[in-house]
């Protein structure tokens, strides 16, 4: 009789883990960047951790080891069901994301947190309905900190400063920002920096500060020149699988849907704030000289920056959207955030 208690017993306890492990589901992240690189360790696995937590456990999210594609193919890599997950930056294929330039224009803010949460807030607003990211389930967006002027041949004072010198770029508003100011653009996703610079085939780059750190290049950058508010910005989604996201049990559905969109973007935004503060202090200790743009500077950015804004309205009302609303409203949400 004993054993025959000691069987059941056992039989049960291998049922209940069975059954937790059958409710429990996973979802396979590609990431292109490395593992310690802050967009991966300070803003992806923080949102995954809200992910389980929300979903009680039932809801877990792996990253490989190695990207399933490169960089530019992460959004169709989700919206073919390669991946179940994937992140990435919206320039990388020039001309499919038109609406996400709104957050991508000069002088937005000094903090991330504060930009991404707007341009959530705006996305939802006033772009959602334009539907730019048809084919995948879209989780979050999010804004690196205020790009920045970066090279290895002059301090930068001036638009004429930059004449002839060749800047890797990641595309988006940032690509058209530096032929207006007389950069040549070299187009390369951001891990293509080290070798760029490192082998003299740029000059500069066009980055926030905590990719400096993030990607090694403070050995072949001597100058920085940082704009109020940011010379740039560069705008980054988050999506899901279609097929796999409806796969979901509806719980874990709205867990997911739960820990992304704001919360996504207030956790990625600090994320990069921290990171931005922490490229700063090594760009300090390696000697890189660090001047902020003049008044005479930011007034020829901003006779370059404003085409860019009156074509992003234009190209927004084309779309169905209210350009001049939504730019406003993203930048009184910037500030709100700013100041709370």
């Amino acid at each position: 009789m004993k054993k025959f208690l000691a069987a059941s017993l056992a039989s049960g306890l291998m049922l209940s883990v069975s059954t937790v492990a059958i409710a429990t589901e996973t979802l396979i992240l590609s990431s292109w960047l490395p593992p310690k690189h802050p967009i991966v360790a300070d803003m992806i696995k923080p949102w995954i951790k809200t992910v389980e937590k929300e979903s009680n456990g039932e809801l877990s999210i792996k990253i490989l080891p190695k990207a399933l594609g490169a960089p530019p193919a992460h959004f169709d890599l989700a919206k073919d069901n390669v991946a179940d997950i994937t992140y990435g930056v919206h320039g990388y294929q020039p001309g499919r994301f038109k609406l996400v330039g709104v957050s991508e224009l000069p002088f937005l803010g000094d903090s991330s947190e504060a930009a991404s949460v707007a341009y959530w807030r705006t996305h939802e607003k006033f772009l959602a309905a334009a539907n730019e990211h048809e084919g995948a389930v879209l989780l979050g967006l999010m804004n690196h900190g205020p790009g920045a002027i970066y090279n290895n041949v002059r301090s930068i004072n001036s638009v004429a400063d930059l004449d002839g010198l060749k800047f890797r770029v990641g595309g988006g508003v940032a690509g058209t920002l530096a032929k207006g100011l007389n950069i040549t653009p070299l187009m390369a996703p951001a891990p293509k920096s080290y070798e760029m610079l490192a082998n003299g085939v740029a000059d500069g780059i066009l980055f926030p500060a905590e990719s400096i750190k993030s990607f090694k290049l403070t050995n072949y950058l001597k100058y920085a020149t940082s704009v109020p508010g940011g010379l740039y910005n560069t705008s980054f989604f988050l999506v899901a699988s279609s097929k796999k996201f409806n796969a979901l049990s509806k719980s874990n559905q709205a867990a997911l849907m739960r820990a992304s969109g704001e919360n996504f973007a207030r956790i990625a935004g600090r994320g990069w704030d921290a990171a931005d503060a922490a490229g700063r202090r090594e760009m300090q200790a390696k000697g890189i000289e660090y001047t902020q743009a003049s008044d005479s500077f930011i007034n020829e950015i901003q006779q370059v920056a404003a085409p860019l804004e009156a074509a992003w309205i234009k190209l927004a009302n084309d779309n169905g959207v209210d350009g001049a609303a939504a730019l406003a409203y993203l930048r009184a949400e910037i500030a709100k955030e700013s100041n709370d």
